[in-house]
């Protein structure tokens, strides 16, 4: 009987062996990106900048340091991931990007790569403008006038290469090239040689008013000329019969390049310039200045409460500023919320207050952007409002109770014991969205000032109690005068490292009344 029941048992067994090995398992891995947290190497100048976005991993370097040989001295990855192939044994060339895979269920392509920021410049006896450098070419041209004798020309200064480098022909000032035809020059560093070649090139005009770059109160003005002769500008409104001098302190010299800056201008307004070299003028260029705004609610009047979440707009307005109260809420209360006391002991401020909310530390905050989700115990935020015009200072009122820094991520536990600091910073961005943040440190995605998209950045940093309001007031200052902004971003924290979950319990700071400043004093 029992063998009778096996033998009628085992077909049935062989075919649900079989149909166990046709069934897949299709449940899918996690999708967690592997990432770089941090990333240290020997000789380095300030932090790693990392863009999980983009999975860039930038190390900036002193001029003199050697990048075909860099030392990765440390790392920490997205627990759980690991490196492919690690290349970080003995040393790595960073004279070009370094090409790694981190692993987690899936592979991600990193790109670890160096920075370096080299003086270069080039400079000869009666140059007309600006020494054009191209780096990537190896490329030198200079500009002189039609008529100079291009087989005797004067060299000025001349730095092509880090100051440890040798350069080959030597050129010292006082010292003569011949222009007349291309000019080969060496460079080697670190037994690594570049060919530079110099061009010499002439220009009939005198002097050339180049371009105009107008903000609000202020215009940049660029022009071209012999270097050495009195070169300068003058600008008036349009339609006016007299020519006002941008006053000497006001133009900077750069050769036969100049840039001038005009003050005091009026908002909305038409005006002209001309660049001027002795007796000589350029063309005349017109330029019409921007608007004055300021940002709304910047009194901070205007909250309304939803459940436990304080929102620093009318109920039926629109939200300009956002908080992190969204994610603080989801466990506690809110940690930014109004209150009466106020620079002027009338109507409402900001008060921002950094907790221990149950499991985290949450710094309180305010900002232009809004808030988009809560990721766990962290946030995800969209930080900028559309803004094109280019104020060119921030200030407003403050007070601050300081706290010392109880809690801190791994990365700031050398901060613990010390005073806890509030910020308040902006930034101009001319990026084609705003700047998303991300505060969980498996994706982490914080402000980077030296990002390519920022244009002006300033900052106020304090750690002193101040138990009255005063005014706070700094600099934005622009990479550049020419590119347009298309957000605006203003921050406020009662802890400068809130991003990083660091900071002391009872840091609060008090703001109010911020306004954007479009001239220079």
């Amino acid at each position: 009987m029992k063998q009778n029941s096996f033998a009628f048992l085992l077909p049935a067994l062989c075919i649900i062996a079989l149909l166990s090995g046709c069934i897949k398992n299709n449940i899918p891995y996690p999708r967690i990106q592997a990432n770089f947290i941090s990333l240290e190497a020997r000789g380095q100048s300030g932090i790693t900048q990392i863009d999980t976005v983009n999975r860039v991993a930038t190390i900036n370097f002193p001029e003199d340091t050697d990048i075909y040989s860099v030392q990765i001295t440390g790392y920490s990855l997205t627990p759980g991931s690991h490196i492919v192939d690690n290349p970080f044994a003995g040393t790595v060339d960073l004279s070009s990007p370094l090409y790694v895979y981190l692993e987690l269920y899936q592979s991600y392509l990193w790109r670890i790569e160096s920075a370096q920021n080299i003086e270069r410049y080039f400079e000869v006896e009666g140059q007309m403008g600006e020494t054009v450098i191209d780096v990537p070419g190896h490329r030198v041209v200079v500009f002189v006038r039609t008529g100079t004798d291009l087989k005797e020309i004067k060299v000025i200064r001349a730095k092509l290469a880090a100051s440890s480098a040798q350069m080959t022909p030597d050129l010292l000032e006082g010292d003569t090239f011949d222009g007349s035809k291309p000019f080969s020059i060496v460079t080697e560093n670190y037994g690594h040689k570049e060919e530079w070649t110099v061009y010499v090139q002439t220009v009939d005009e005198a002097v050339t008013t180049v371009s105009a770059d107008a903000w609000t109160c202020v215009a940049w003005v660029y022009g071209q000329g012999e270097a050495g002769l009195d070169n300068g500008f003058e600008y008036r409104i349009t339609g006016s019969e007299i020519w006002t001098k941008v006053p000497e302190n006001q133009v900077t010299h750069n050769g036969g390049s100049f840039t001038g800056c005009i003050m005091h201008l009026s908002p909305e307004t038409s005006y002209e310039v001309r660049a001027y070299s002795d007796d000589n003028y350029g063309s005349t260029l017109n330029f019409t200045t921007g608007k004055e705004l300021q940002l709304p609610n910047s009194d901070f009047e205007d909250w309304w409460l939803d459940k436990r979440v304080w929102c620093p707009w009318a109920e039926d307005g629109d939200a300009y500023w956002g908080t992190g109260n969204q994610g603080a809420a989801t466990v506690g209360q809110s940690n930014t919320v109004p209150t009466d006391d106020t620079p002027t002991g009338t109507g409402l401020a900001a008060k921002l207050e950094t907790k221990w909310i149950v499991v985290k530390l949450a710094a309180g905050n305010i900002f232009t952007g809004r808030y988009v989700r809560t990721d766990g115990t962290n946030g995800v935020l969209s930080l900028g409002r559309p803004f094109t015009e280019r104020p060119v200072r921030v200030q407003g009122m403050y007070k601050y109770t300081g706290a010392i820094i109880d809690r801190a991520s791994s990365d700031f536990k050398n901060l613990i014991g010390q005073p806890d600091t509030c910020s308040v910073w902006a930034a101009l961005i001319d990026g084609d969205e705003a700047y998303e943040i991300r505060t969980n440190p498996n994706n982490r995605r914080l402000f980077d000032p030296n990002a390519p998209e920022v244009i002006a950045y300033g900052q106020l940093n304090n750690a002193e109690t101040i138990t009255s309001y005063v005014p706070f007031d700094f600099e934005l200052k622009y990479k550049s005068t020419s590119r347009t902004p298309k957000y605006l971003i203003i921050c406020a924290s009662a802890s400068k490292y809130g991003d990083y979950f660091t900071g002391g319990a009872g840091a609060t700071m008090f703001i109010d009344d911020i306004k954007l400043v479009y001239d220079y004093q």
